[in-house]
């Protein structure tokens, strides 16, 4: 997709658009099963502290991440059987950024009921139980918080605080794009860019802001910020 942006032609063989589907989905579902894997750590972590080395074991700790890794590949592979299996005959110009399901089925010569209703059971269930999931979870951790010290609860707060804002930033475009296949709105590829492009952006900024070293330097820097800008007269 970078590639296509430099170059004067915008075209994609049917193999490299397979192939983004691929990884996009594959990815995009190993994501999501993970970061509902983070919500039962933090969920342990909060209701369950002294217990929490002893349930978070590195063993478990594999196994969720290899279930996360086979939840997206089979998910990933249900989408590009469902793809590949399609008669294409044209026109076969995509309405979007990228090689997505929503977008290419539409190109297909063939009435697309079952497929679409196929790819809402896949992608945008998946997506909407998986929010749901995190909801719920969040819902125990915060109703276990009112019992809890202000100081206790604070931090878990701030524990929490990164995670919620990524789930809600990757979850409501998913949900928007993937539940509701039959129709194509003008913001669709805004929310395409957004969730592909914008939330990665994202991440590494709101995960690393959470860091006690990071939050000690950016103190220093607006301590040193206001000094240069407010001297001491004399």
């Amino acid at each position: 997709m970078l590639g296509n942006f430099l170059q004067q032609n915008k075209t994609v063989g049917f193999l490299g658009c397979v192939t983004q589907i691929y990884f996009l989905h594959f990815l995009g579902a190993s994501e999501m099963f993970l970061l509902t894997v983070m919500a039962y750590d933090r969920y342990v972590a909060i209701c369950n502290p002294l217990h929490y080395l002893t349930i978070m074991n590195h063993q478990l700790c594999l196994q969720l991440v290899f279930a996360c890794w086979c939840g997206g590949f089979i998910h990933s592979i249900t989408q590009v059987i469902l793809v590949i299996q399609l008669p294409f005959c044209g026109p076969n110009e995509l309405d979007n950024f990228y090689c997505d399901v929503p977008q290419v089925i539409k190109l297909a010569c063939m009435d697309t009921y079952v497929v679409e209703v196929l790819m809402v059971s896949n992608s945008g269930l998946l997506s909407l139980i998986c929010f749901l999931v995190l909801i719920f979870s969040y819902a125990v951790i915060l109703i276990t918080l009112r019992t809890r010290f202000c100081q206790g609860r604070s931090k878990a707060l701030s524990t929490c605080a990164s995670h919620l804002t990524v789930v809600s930033l990757i979850f409501v475009p998913c949900v928007f794009i993937y539940l509701r296949p039959f129709c194509s709105f003008s913001v669709d590829k805004v929310f395409s860019v957004f969730y592909t492009v914008i939330t990665p952006m994202l991440n590494p900024l709101i995960y690393t802001l959470r860091n006690a070293d990071m939050k000690i330097a950016m103190k220093k820097l607006r301590k040193k910020h206001m000094a240069s800008c407010c001297p001491v007269k004399r």
